[in-house]
């Protein structure tokens, strides 16, 4: 196999397509990771995004309405989230729940709203299109890189450079980054705690609705029964394999994004799909790994500061003696 058959322009420009999805949760899961809410409802809510898409563009025949659609039902269903956190319930058993209502529920709707069972595909489902930028047509490299992609991807990128600034040069974002690290405090000078969480969560779930849209009106133009397939979950990942920040989430989005598309293209070279599907979820446990690892070096390092401070003040005190 030619190795540069298959590392080439067109797999980056694959990677820049399916990366979207994956940052746009991300980032929404990295708001309520800053909140101190640790939502696994993600994959949930990229689901419910996902179909509702497919819904609004069958019933309006217009693709922005069926984004705006799985903005709102995404929405609407991480207020549920919002107020298990606000009345002291576990985040984690909320979002897992959230996760099982939102397989059931598209499962079950697809009957009823689109008539057909499993999955939904229609010729004439006008999904969003792609965007040309004039100023780059016959650029080498650059035009395949920077052109020909949805608004959503666009849109993407851009909120992880706003998420950089908003997080640590905007007030909201300093009392967001104040309620996840020291909610008693921020309490003390005024922050209302509950506010912005319900915030973030609310936030979350417009981002999650976002991805689902990328997913399912975008990359491709049709809804199956559980196609986000686990991006809910690698989103999380990427949070923690990012640090929870915004340039930190978009290279973790990236590196699965990569491997989302190196799967597709290895399949293409005939290399057996059983393999190559697991790309992605290997790179998640390799990230997983990686987590795990340096918040142990860490550790080891906080523990080796104190015993070294504490050893210098014995030595003092023994000095003084």
């Amino acid at each position: 196999m030619d190795i540069f058959a298959v590392l080439d322009i067109a797999l980056l420009a694959s990677t820049i397509r399916l990366v979207a999805p994956i940052l746009l949760a991300a980032l929404g899961g990295l708001l309520t990771e800053r909140a101190g809410v640790f939502n696994v409802a993600l994959e949930g809510l990229m689901l419910i995004g996902a179909f509702f898409a497919v819904a609004g563009a069958f019933w309006t025949g217009e693709p922005l309405a069926g984004v705006a659609l799985a903005v709102l039902a995404a929405a609407l269903t991480a207020v549920v989230l919002a107020i298990v956190v606000d009345l002291g319930g576990d985040a984690i058993v909320g979002g897992l729940a959230i996760n099982l209502l939102a397989l059931g529920l598209t499962t079950y709707l697809v009957k009823p709203v689109f008539g057909v069972t499993g999955s939904y595909y229609d010729p004439s489902l006008v999904g969003l299109p792609d965007i040309q930028i004039p100023v780059l047509d016959g650029v080498p490299v650059l035009g395949t890189l920077l052109s020909g992609y949805s608004i959503l991807v666009y849109l993407a990128f851009a909120l992880a450079a706003v998420g950089q600034v908003l997080l640590y040069r905007h007030p909201w974002g300093i009392r967001l980054r104040a309620v996840g690290e020291a909610p008693a405090a921020a309490a003390s000078v005024g922050i209302s705690v509950r506010r912005v969480r319900f915030a973030a969560i609310i936030l979350s779930g417009v981002l999650c609705g976002l991805a689902g849209a990328q997913l399912s009106i975008s990359l491709v133009t049709q809804f199956v029964q559980g196609m986000t397939a686990g991006r809910g979950f690698i989103a999380l990942v990427a949070v923690m394999f990012g640090r929870a920040t915004p340039l930190g989430v978009l290279g973790a989005s990236l590196l699965f994004g990569f491997a989302y598309a190196l799967t597709l293209r290895l399949q293409s070279v005939g290399i057996p799909p059983q393999f190559v599907a697991m790309l992605p979820y290997l790179a998640t446990i390799v990230a997983l790994v990686a987590v795990a690892a340096r918040t142990r070096a860490r550790r080891r390092g906080a523990i080796a500061a104190i015993e070294s401070d504490a050893s210098d003040r014995l030595e003092e005190s023994a000095k003084a003696i």
